[in-house]
């Protein structure tokens, strides 16, 4: 069923709108889940949630794309999940670590006021993005929005672990070049 037809089904409240959003979009969705939160019980339940929210938000929105509307619902979640689980106890998981990765290129927004240039901010990243080779792309977004490990990024790409290391430093620091030169201050 193609996404138009699905969100259709939310603006008409039909329940079989949950069913064909699973059907077609649970794995993406539990894979984005997985990918944060280390527990097999707790990304299904992100799931749930995530159809639950989508319930809710479709409608009054309408989304231009659905599975990146849902990703970000799961992903959303998801980190929330987590840091709501390991709020005592800041340790070296994959989340901590990603973004101290990418501490030198972004720095958090503190005021109400930041909202303006957060979504600009967004759309830097997202031009910049576009201007990597689709592997270079795919290898920084399952880091940094699937937070997938390095070791499993590497085994994915057929590629060692060191190279993927380095290919993601690299990254980071063309995408602080290219956000500086933009007027974005780390």
């Amino acid at each position: 069923m193609d996404d138009q037809t699905i969100i259709d089904l939310y603006w008409k409240r039909s329940q079989r709108a949950i069913t064909e959003t699973s059907r077609k979009y649970g794995a993406y969705c539990r894979t984005v889940a997985a990918g944060i939160l280390a527990d097999r019980r707790d990304a299904e339940e992100c799931l749930t949630d995530t159809w639950l929210a989508a319930w809710n938000a479709i409608p009054p929105q309408r989304p231009r794309i659905l599975s990146a509307f849902l990703g970000r619902i799961t992903r959303n979640l998801a980190l929330n999940r987590w840091l709501a689980a390991n709020a005592e106890k800041r340790g070296g998981g994959q989340i901590t670590l990603a973004l101290e990765e990418l501490e030198d290129c972004v720095s958090g927004s503190q005021g109400p006021d930041e909202a303006l240039a957060e979504q600009e901010l967004i759309g830097a990243i997202r031009a910049f993005l576009t201007t990597l080779p689709e592997k270079r792309r795919e290898v920084f977004l399952r880091r940094y929005w699937l937070v997938q490990p390095v070791h499993r990024i590497a085994l994915e790409y057929g590629m060692l672990p060191g190279t993927v290391s380095m290919w993601l430093t690299r990254i980071r620091r063309e995408l602080k070049e290219y956000l500086t030169e933009r007027g974005f201050e780390p």
